[in-house]
């Protein structure tokens, strides 16, 4: 049978998405137009505004001083946490709050908290993985408690829910949400509700949808035939105002040809920001997946997803931070396009930020 058009594929998933749930269900309404930037950044140095563009990593259970020194001077827009970063809740709390003093009160902290595998800070929730929430109301009975857990250790950014639905055997079926794309979506946005009630920014992810790859992208490369159902619990997130949402590295044929997601303008621009009226924060998965570096180099890499509409990069190894600040400053000072769009970035990432009640970067005293 020959597939359908993919530009039928998606309108088809704008009307199951109106029709199914949140804000655009009760309204009736299309999706929102494609929406306007936020304002550049005022007073910002271009290193600044490269910084808040970066997520890093570092080794151990209390911050380097070039963490400290990078979140300080706005080089940095803030950590990522993972299971060697964390021993204990008291030891947790004196690093985010060591993160937080050196930077100013500005720095976002995110971890990884599904629940089941993916569960970085072993005391706090979810305490079963989304599989194991079964109802819309286990998913936010489970967001709330993992919020409030978060929000004590100091993390504002939790690296959930799975938006993704999952296929028997896939490389994502035991993270998800049980269920179809509208039982998917109804959980995911119910989560997002609950983390956004608790005071931590919830992240959807695997746009436009991991849920049919037979390998996660960390380890290897994914092609995926792309469904309406795959879009559904994503414009669900979007309508109970998800303030990130993670764009994967998988490669979609239908959408584009030739660069993965996470390096795609159609994907990003096309799809998310123009048909699905995403106003949000845009983060990558990790840039040090094997998906990404089989390709190029992770400074490469940085380039072309900033460039085709990414905001936020998630590095996750602590030797990325300087050869891809160094690589996006040197692109920024050569290409007026590419500063555009860095200073479009670094305004929605400063937006997150006010939404958290934190602070943006001292102004430097003049551009370098």
């Amino acid at each position: 049978m020959r597939r359908p058009p993919i530009a039928l594929v998606l309108l088809a998933a704008v009307c199951v998405g109106a029709c199914g749930s949140g804000k655009a269900a009760r309204s009736g309404a299309s999706p929102a137009p494609s929406p306007r930037p936020p304002a550049a950044p005022v007073g910002l140095t271009l290193r600044q505004q490269v910084g808040q563009v970066l997520v890093i990593a570092f080794a151990g259970t209390a911050p380097p001083e070039y963490v400290r020194r990078a979140l300080r001077e706005g080089r940095a827009a803030g950590v990522i946490l993972f299971g060697s970063n964390v021993v204990s809740p008291a030891q947790v709390r004196a690093l985010t709050a060591s993160l937080q003093g050196g930077s100013g009160r500005g720095a976002l902290v995110a971890t990884d908290q599904e629940g089941g595998d993916f569960h970085i800070l072993p005391w706090a929730a979810p305490r079963v993985g989304e599989p194991s929430q079964a109802t819309p109301a286990a998913a936010v009975a489970q967001a709330r408690e993992a919020a409030r857990d978060l929000r004590a250790a100091g993390v504002n950014v939790t690296l959930t829910p799975v938006a993704d639905v999952g296929r028997p055997g896939s490389a994502l079926a035991g993270r998800a949400f049980p269920g179809g794309p509208a039982a998917v979506a109804a959980s995911v946005g119910a989560a997002v509700g609950a983390y956004r009630a608790g005071g931590v920014a919830a992240t959807a992810k695997h746009f436009p949808g991991l849920g049919a790859a037979a390998v996660n992208t960390d380890e290897g490369a994914a092609t995926i035939r792309l469904t309406a159902g795959d879009l559904v619990p994503f414009q669900a997130a979007i309508a109970a105002e998800v303030p990130l949402v993670m764009v994967s590295h998988g490669l979609y044929p239908d959408l584009d040809r030739a660069r993965i997601a996470s390096q795609s303008a159609a994907v990003m621009r096309g799809l998310l920001r123009g048909r699905l009226g995403y106003r949000g924060v845009i983060v990558t998965d990790s840039m040090e997946a094997r998906a990404v570096v089989s390709r190029s180099s992770i400074q490469v890499a940085a380039q072309r997803a900033l460039s085709a509409g990414a905001d936020l990069l998630l590095l996750t190894g602590d030797g990325s931070f300087r050869p891809v600040s160094r690589a996006l400053l040197a692109r920024a000072r050569r290409d007026p396009a590419f500063r555009v769009r860095l200073a479009d970035a670094a305004a929605r990432v400063l937006a997150l930020k006010r939404s958290l009640g934190l602070r943006p970067p001292a102004t430097a005293r003049a551009a370098r």
